[in-house]
C-alpha cells in the first residue's frame, strides 16, 4: 500500500499494531487452553475451517439450502471450542 498523507500512514501503523495485538491475544488465549501454536499456525488453522452450502430439490421447483462445515481436524476442533465459534457457525 502507498500512503502519502501523514494521517492515512498513522491511521494504516494503527490497523498494523491492533492486528499484531489480536494475533497474539488469540496466540495466548489458545496457549492457555493446551495448544501451543504460533500465530501463523494459529491462523492458518482457523482459515482452514469453512463453511459449505448444500442445495437440494425442494418443494415447488425452490431448492432447499442447508449450510454447514466442512471436516475439521483435532485442533481447529479445540480451537472452534476455545474461540466460541459456534456463535457464528451455521446452525443445523
Amino acid at each position: 500500500m502507498f500512503h502519502w498523507t501523514d494521517q492515512k500512514i498513522r491511521v494504516h501503523l494503527l490497523t498494523c499494531v491492533l492486528a499484531l495485538m489480536v494475533a497474539q491475544l488469540m496466540r495466548r488465549r489458545a496457549d492457555q487452553a493446551g495448544l501451543r501454536l504460533s500465530v501463523r499456525e494459529l491462523l492458518a488453522h482457523l482459515a482452514a475451517i469453512q463453511e459449505t452450502v448444500l442445495l437440494f430439490p425442494g418443494d415447488r421447483g425452490r431448492p432447499r439450502a442447508r449450510r454447514m462445515l466442512t471436516d475439521t481436524t483435532s485442533d481447529q476442533r479445540r480451537l472452534f471450542e476455545v474461540f466460541d465459534l459456534g456463535r457464528f457457525a451455521p446452525q443445523r
